[in-house]
């Protein structure tokens, strides 16, 4: 993933900034946050003003995340992936409660839950690819979604691990909305699984 910060941001693209700050100002629970939040994500997906055209500029070689806004006391960001045909991400889950609406195109996702290992020191999740002992560690794929543009999703850890692939033939962009600060992190995604999959 390559990752930009565009210089502006455009006048829908501020009122939705808005619209998120009155909702995650509240304090909710991250579930419900998350909710409330695709619901004002949802209303802007699709209009032609949200972005700008440097904002809807992919990579040829991965897909690429554009940083549209980071709220100052780092309680969310909002960010715009953009993918190629055939870009994908890597099985992960996230630092945080997260909203993804499309707005251009479709996108692949596959939900996953973790089955921990039997034995000691599995590392479920980890890099690591499993434990020792009677058994390890392995993901369990749940769920297959082609979210299309307007759709929206949201998760709150635990139970958030998915990949996600442009499903279609041309550039698909999806915004998400991730209660952390993603500029400072430079990634929404707390832990890579390299685990087996069955």
């Amino acid at each position: 993933m390559t990752t930009t910060t565009p210089a502006r941001t455009t006048t829908r693209m501020a009122a939705l900034v808005r619209e998120i700050r009155s909702v995650v100002d509240r304090g909710l629970a991250p579930d419900v946050t998350a909710y409330l939040v695709g619901e004002v994500l949802a209303p802007h997906l699709g209009a032609a003003d949200l972005l700008t055209l440097a904002q809807r500029e992919g990579d040829p070689e991965r897909y690429r995340q554009h940083v549209l806004h980071a709220e100052s006391d780092g309680s969310f960001s909002v960010v715009a992936l953009v993918w190629l045909p055939g870009q994908e991400t890597c099985i992960h889950d996230h630092v945080s409660w997260c909203v993804a609406g499309v707005h251009q195109g479709a996108e692949s996702e596959r939900r996953y839950r973790l089955v921990p290992g039997t034995g000691t020191g599995t590392g479920a999740g980890s890099g690591s690819g499993g434990g020792s002992g009677g058994g390890s560690a392995r993901l369990v794929a749940t769920e297959d979604v082609v979210n299309g543009q307007g759709d929206v999703c949201g998760f709150a850890p635990p139970g958030d691990i998915h990949s996600v692939r442009n499903s279609c033939a041309g550039t698909a962009i999806s915004l998400h909305v991730y209660g952390a600060d993603v500029s400072r992190l430079g990634t929404s995604i707390r832990r890579v699984y390299t685990l087996p999959v069955g």
